[in-house]
């Protein structure tokens, strides 16, 4: 299948010096919705602005529906809805105004009926003739989405979309998200939130200091770098590991009730059926055994401490 974006070594260094972008390469898929995770600088929004064309390139190239950001940008930026991190809105247009204008901008013809199930799907429809400068925060970050979606784009890029929002507004626009992958809309996110990388993305990429360290399936990160940990409930509290466990690097509870293991999934020997049959030896009674998953924050943390 072609990619709906396709990027081929990008970099980017400012006047300063700084090098936001190293050698980035990566292909969305069209329909897909990826999710990238990283630290504040790490070079998320400067990837983001650049495929969307706000942001030069030093080197290297992008293409969108296989036409060129530069030498093709009106075409491409027909193509692409962008939600900016920051609320950016003009206080005294009112909403429905704000989202036509934003389709006029494009060359697009007027279509009330299309602006209008915009506003219904954000739950925008009651205040459709209110001023902006009167919205809540949460309310106002929804116009931004419908403004970046006035133009009907192929390609969304939603820059820290549920940022400063309520847990409830966030879940809204996460199903909103997926109704949008379901019309044939690509999503790319860049998210604080590992919850919502974990919720909705089919794929996670993950950026540090200007580096794509990984893209993967989500399903396929969690299992190829997740770590299980195997808790092990004792049926009475012991005080200190028995040296016979030693070799198996395992964590008492505060309580003396639970003995921790963590092994890795990708090994063809796990060592729990060595470590039972030493535990037994040791002379400690069971009485109950529990396995955890490790979580896409714990893999993130992981990968970002790891980089140099």
């Amino acid at each position: 299948m072609q990619p709906i974006v396709s990027i081929a070594d990008l970099c980017k260094t400012y006047s300063s010096g700084h090098q936001a972008l190293k050698n980035i390469s990566l292909d969305i898929q069209p329909g897909e919705i990826l999710a990238l995770l990283g630290p504040n600088g790490a070079g998320k929004t400067t990837l983001i602005s650049t495929i969307c064309g706000i942001v030069t390139p030093t080197s290297g190239t992008v293409t969108v529906d296989n036409h060129d950001i530069i030498n093709d940008y009106r075409h491409t930026r027909q193509l692409i809805g962008l939600v900016p991190q920051e609320l950016t809105l003009g206080a005294f247009e009112k909403v429905r105004n704000s989202l036509r204008f934003s389709r006029g901008l494009h060359g697009c013809a007027p279509d009330d009926d299309y602006i209008d199930q915009v506003l219904k799907d954000l739950s925008l429809w009651d205040k459709r003739d209110s001023m902006l400068m009167m919205l809540s925060g949460g309310m106002k970050r929804r116009v931004l989405i419908g403004k970046a979606l006035s133009h009907q784009p192929t390609v969304l890029f939603l820059d820290e979309p549920t940022a400063g929002v309520d847990v409830e507004l966030r879940k809204d626009m996460w199903r909103l998200v997926s109704k949008l992958r379901e019309s044939g809309v690509t999503i790319i996110l860049t998210t604080h939130y590992i919850e919502e990388a974990e919720e909705i993305a089919d794929r996670v990429g993950v950026i540090n200091n200007g580096e794509l360290l990984l893209v993967e399936e989500k399903t396929e990160l969690m299992q190829k770098l997740g770590r299980k940990q195997l808790t092990i409930e004792l049926r009475k509290p012991i005080t200190t590991i028995p040296e016979s466990l030693d070799s198996y690097n395992l964590q008492l509870s505060d309580s003396g009730n639970n003995l921790i293991f963590h092994y890795d999934t990708r090994q063809d020997r796990t060592g729990i059926t060595a470590l039972m049959q030493a535990i037994n030896h040791a002379g400690l009674a069971l009485k109950d055994l529990h396995t955890s998953q490790s979580s896409l924050e714990d893999i993130f943390v992981d990968l970002v401490r790891a980089d140099p």
